[in-house]
């Protein structure tokens, strides 16, 4: 799962000045309850109306037979709050290292 290899690297994240909000339709109910579960030290936002996901173009067509979730997608913002990189994840179990050196790559170039 995405989010385990997210936690499991929070200390390299934290290091790196990265902070790591997760999103989702659910309420705030059922993220705390989540987070609390897998033990994230990040928070999770609620997007249960899709505004977020609409925004950054995460939804799926009303077709897709997973409408109902978001799209998985990663945006790594930079402190002026842009948009540095998008990612649309297919290795949930290599994410949170492939952010972690594109990050890196990013300060060795400052």
């Amino acid at each position: 799962m995405e989010g385990q290899a997210l936690r499991d690297r929070a200390e390299r994240f934290d290091e790196l000045g990265i902070t790591i909000l997760g999103a989702s339709y659910d309420t705030p109910e059922e993220n705390l309850a989540f987070a609390k579960a897998q033990q994230f030290p990040f928070r999770l936002l609620s997007d249960p109306d899709h505004t977020v996901a609409t925004a950054y173009g995460a939804t799926r067509d009303a077709g897709d037979k997973f409408a109902e979730f978001p799209r998985r997608y990663s945006y790594l913002i930079d402190p002026d709050g842009m948009i540095a990189r998008a990612y649309d994840v297919t290795d949930v179990a290599h994410h949170a290292d492939q952010v972690i050196a594109d990050v890196e790559r990013a300060l060795e170039q400052q």
